[in-house]
């Protein structure tokens, strides 16, 4: 059964890497937007864990801070407690002195942990979201090849038509031939239009100059 699974698991995983090349193949870009869109997502969990983090070290701060006074509070009254006699107040005030001081060095500890793991993930956001900006500025700089490649082709479609069609010129020399067969006709139409009256005219010259 443990095999059978296996095979489906491969079979789904082979599916899912050919479709993705597929993908890639038909639209690269399109891919590399999705890429970078879950990347971006990933990056704003880690930002909300960094508030999360800075959050977390202001309560240990306060912790630690509160626990420091009182232990500096109650340290102080067993030390009056035991100048005014009162044994009984003092061993109490002793007894919740060490409790504050040993909550303080924990929650100090903590602090200094919270604060070594801040560094290391502000550094890593940091990271990654450097790592992010050179890979919008990587599309932005593949989105130009590829545009430019588009318009290559267009051009390679318009000026060598004949690797798309059947016709031995290119659509450009179509148009430029077709340009010069209709410049051709309306030339042969204005000098067949005008032959008369130049004639015409050349008869009338000649006759005053006789």
């Amino acid at each position: 059964m443990s095999n059978l699974f296996t095979r489906i698991k491969n079979t789904i995983v082979a599916d899912l890497n050919e479709a993705l090349d597929h993908k890639e193949k038909k639209n690269p870009i399109a891919l590399l937007n999705q890429y970078l869109r879950e990347s971006e997502q990933e990056a704003e969990k880690v930002r909300k864990l960094l508030e999360r983090q800075y959050q977390l070290k202001e309560e240990f701060t306060r912790e630690y801070n509160e626990a420091a006074d009182l232990a500096q509070k109650r340290k102080k009254q067993a030390e009056i407690a035991a100048a005014a006699g009162e044994q009984e107040l003092q061993a109490f005030a002793q007894q919740e002195y060490e409790h504050y001081e040993q909550r303080a060095s924990r929650l100090q500890e903590m602090l200094k942990q919270a604060n070594t793991q801040l560094l290391e993930l502000e550094r890593n956001y940091e990271d990654m979201k450097h790592k992010l900006k050179d890979m919008h500025l990587r599309r932005m700089e593949l989105m130009g090849r590829e545009n430019i490649t588009r318009a290559n082709h267009q051009m390679s479609k318009v000026l060598h038509n004949d690797e798309y069609s059947d016709q031995p010129y290119s659509r450009f020399n179509e148009i430029e031939t077709y340009i010069d067969r209709l410049e051709h006709e309306v030339n042969t139409s204005y000098y067949r239009s005008t032959i008369d009256a130049k004639i015409a005219q050349l008869e009338k010259d000649m006759k005053k100059a006789e």
